[in-house]
């Protein structure tokens, strides 16, 4: 495993780490002895760090967590989650006061501080609102949180969050499908110390080669319910291109992949390809695909001539699709 620091915060982080959505709800059925056996075969490996939120499976991805720390209690790993989508209506004053949120998260977590807390892509206006942050600099100083930092939706928002000291991470759709951010934000969060969290990093299980023009999804499976943003920002599945899209471009990138590398293991090593990018947090529902994406961190770098194939199957097969909203 690698590690690289986490913005100013001090701390080393698995350049693989894990994402709890998963374990938590909204990618079908889940099973919490299956969870805690991936969670475990995590640490076993070196990852240190798991990034959650209080809405995955309504806290119950919170609670599998605590369990965790219970179990492998000489282990020492990080805990980030997450508030704000729990908010009805979802709107940017509902951010003002997080109190609340936290306290349950707290609780969920059976912790007295939590590690980081970020906010939950929330309204573009949010970021325009100095006194959403003044809010979390309070639960700092009060022994709540540790660090907090945000999660966003677009890369505009983003940037504007540099604009706040004390946030010491951004959370951010990063992948092969998903290169904006690149472009514009990562060398400006570089330049001022700012932790990058790259989510959705298989872009819904897409960049794992293994879906089909067939493949079905439970109900409850935001692939099914949500590829046209019915139940959130439709950027959050397949990375907001279409299906047939992003099938598409997997089969122009499976002839490419080296031997002896799955798909998933290039697509996340193509990720830690960027300095400026501190961790990818893909998800994992058992214990092979952990072992699987954590193998990783330890794959050598990508050829500059592969880079360059995989640039040219984004500019053409993927940057019309998703560019300009992202």
């Amino acid at each position: 495993m690698q590690y690289r620091e986490l913005g100013r915060t001090g701390w080393k982080v698995s350049t693989v780490s894990f994402g709890a959505w998963a374990i938590g709800g909204t990618w079908g059925p889940t099973d919490d002895a299956a969870s805690m056996a991936a969670l475990h075969k995590a640490l076993d490996l070196g990852v240190n760090f798991f990034d959650t939120a209080d809405v995955y499976g309504d806290g119950h991805s919170e609670r599998l967590l605590a369990r965790l720390k219970k179990e492998r209690p000489s282990d020492h790993f990080y805990i980030a989650t997450k508030a704000g989508r729990r908010l009805n209506p979802h709107t940017a004053e509902g951010y003002l006061d997080l109190r609340s949120f936290v306290e349950r998260s707290l609780q969920n977590l059976q912790t007295d501080t939590i590690d980081l807390l970020q906010l939950h892509c929330p309204p573009t206006t949010a970021f325009y609102m100095p006194e959403v942050f003044d809010g979390l600099d309070r639960l700092v100083k009060e022994g709540k949180l540790r660090h907090y930092g945000v999660s966003v939706e677009k890369v505009e928002e983003a940037i504007k969050a540099l604009d706040f000291p004390g946030v010491q991470s951004v959370q951010i759709i990063f992948n092969l499908f998903r290169q904006r951010a690149a472009e514009v934000f990562l060398p400006l969060a570089a330049q001022r110390k700012v932790g990058i969290l790259a989510r959705l990093p298989l872009s819904s299980g897409m960049l794992s080669g293994k879906l089909t023009p067939t493949s079905t999804f439970a109900e409850d499976d935001h692939r099914h319910f949500n590829r046209d943003g019915a139940g959130f920002d439709k950027g959050e599945t397949f990375s907001g291109l279409p299906y047939d899209a992003g099938l598409a471009a997997v089969e122009r990138i499976r002839p490419l992949v080296p031997a002896g590398m799955s798909m998933a293991q290039l697509a996340l090593r193509w990720i830690l390809m960027n300095p400026a990018v501190t961790c990818t947090i893909p998800g994992g529902k058992r214990p092979d695909q952990v072992a699987d994406n954590v193998a990783a961190a330890d794959l050598p770098e990508l050829s500059p001539a592969l880079m360059a194939q995989l640039a040219e199957i984004y500019a053409s097969g993927v940057k019309p699709y998703v560019h300009t909203r992202w």
